[in-house]
């Protein structure tokens, strides 16, 4: 089997992709990851950006696959980014306080043989959050977690933020950063990819960093 390699310094993304059991190296994308505020078709730009990553690592493998995904937070076609301050981070989560979000997490893979890009699959998963309704405390707490800061949209939902959320509509991994059951698909379909013997308890994938 070729080797996989995912374009992504995100450790929820990491995680995920270790359930699969099989080795896999890290490998960030380099590109300019600057967001419109506004975008009528979203899934489209989360599949242009997820694109631009697996390209801009293709070329360093002759024999990979290449794993890369972009997630979006949107709100009315407004794109919701990483905040850059505690004010807008409230900003953000006061905007959807009570209300329904939906978030999208494009997946490419990107399939090299010989040096060439034989095979690549775009998808763009959407998931609808739907948060309770937050009181300011709530809001200055959840801030003070520092999680806010390196998480689009100002949350991160499989940690503190989890208690931000009502309900679910759609996949989960989708929100945390990975698509799962799109990404277990796309893999069956590329390589003919079947689940191994899971690892013993507390066995680590191995994983290596590429810059």
């Amino acid at each position: 089997m070729c080797e996989w390699v995912l374009a992504s310094a995100s450790p929820r993304r990491q995680a995920l992709l270790k359930l699969f059991g099989q080795p896999f190296r890290v490998h960030p994308a380099a590109i300019d990851e600057r967001l419109p505020e506004v975008a009528s078709r979203p899934a489209l730009l989360g599949k242009k950006l997820a694109r631009a990553k697996a390209e801009a690592v293709a070329p360093y493998y002759s024999d990979a696959l290449i794993i890369a995904a972009d997630t979006l937070v949107v709100v009315e076609n407004r794109i919701l980014g990483k905040p850059a301050d505690a004010d807008e981070a409230a900003a953000m989560l006061k905007m959807r306080s009570g209300r329904t979000h939906t978030v999208i997490t494009a997946l490419c893979l990107l399939l090299r043989q010989n040096g060439h890009t034989v095979r690549l699959t775009l998808d763009a998963p959407r998931t609808r959050v739907r948060f309770r309704s937050l009181t300011d405390e709530w809001i200055a707490w959840y801030i003070q977690t520092g999680e806010p800061f390196d998480k689009a949209g100002a949350y991160g939902i499989q940690e503190y933020g989890a208690l931000l959320v009502e309900a679910v509509y759609g996949c989960y991994f989708n929100v945390v950063g990975l698509p799962l059951a799109t990404l277990a698909q796309r893999l069956e379909e590329l390589l003919g990819w079947k689940p191994t013997t899971p690892p013993a308890p507390g066995e680590a994938t191995r994983t290596s960093i590429r810059v």
